[in-house]
Parts: structure tokens; C-alpha cells; sequence
């Protein structure tokens, strides 16, 4: 075969391998590491939110670590984490929300506007139901 084109260059390392995500932003977590904080935070969030069900007309459900947060009028949220990216995003209000880890807030954040994942969970719900019926904490 010949010469890479220059194209593809950047995606091989001297010696061919292949790079990952973490050859990109070194200071990305591992996967092990993000999976503990995106697990721990995932709960966390799941409890608040069941909490909240009984004061706001939602229903949550734990589908293979994916929250997905059902209102009455049909419209839901999925909650998940993306470990390639080492990201939890939010399928909301026809938008994708991407969280990363903060080492400075121990938590996972919407880096746009600084909110973390259960002010920025509740803001959604919140803007759906039309109303404040909503805080998680």
C-alpha cells in the first residue's frame, strides 16, 4: 500500500497504533473512574427523582442505567452516560445536553452554563411541566 493521505495522518500514532479518546484530552477520566462517578451521580439523581414524583406528575424508570423521566403527556427525557466521551448527556426539550466531569465541583456539569446535573434535571422538568414543580437535591 502507499503513503497515508495526510487526511488520516492525525489519527495514527509513529508507530500505527490507533488513538483513543484519552490521546485527545489527556485530562479526560478513565473509564473505570468515569463509571463510578457517572454511577453515583445516575443514583443519586434517580433517587431525587422518585422523591419528586410524588409532588410533580412524572414518572421515572432505570432502564439499563439510562433514567428515563415519562410525563403525562407523553413526552420523555432520557438520561444516560456516554463513556466514549466519558460525558452523561440529557435527550431533552428536542436538545442534547452534554455534562463533563468536574473535578472543582465533584460533580457532573453542563459546561455552558455551570449547572450541575440535578439543577439542570429539575430546570428541564421544570420548563416542560410549565411550571416550578420540581427541585432535586
Amino acid at each position: 500500500m502507499g503513503r497515508l493521505s495526510a487526511a488520516a495522518a492525525p489519527s495514527l500514532r509513529a508507530n500505527d497504533q490507533r488513538l483513543t479518546a484519552n490521546d485527545y484530552n489527556p485530562g479526560m477520566l478513565d473509564e473505570i473512574a468515569f463509571r463510578n462517578h457517572a454511577d453515583t451521580a445516575l443514583n443519586s439523581l434517580k433517587q431525587s427523582l422518585i422523591t419528586a414524583e410524588e409532588s410533580a406528575e412524572i414518572e421515572v424508570e432505570d432502564q439499563s442505567g439510562a433514567l428515563q423521566v415519562s410525563f403525562e403527556d407523553g413526552t420523555r427525557f432520557v438520561i444516560s452516560p456516554n463513556a466514549p466521551v466519558r460525558q452523561i448527556w440529557i435527550s431533552a426539550l428536542a436538545t442534547s445536553f452534554k455534562l463533563d466531569w468536574s473535578d472543582k465541583e465533584q460533580g457532573f456539569v453542563l459546561t455552558k452554563t455551570g449547572e450541575g446535573l440535578k439543577a439542570l434535571t429539575a430546570r428541564l422538568i421544570n420548563q416542560q411541566l410549565g411550571e416550578e414543580a420540581v427541585s432535586l437535591s
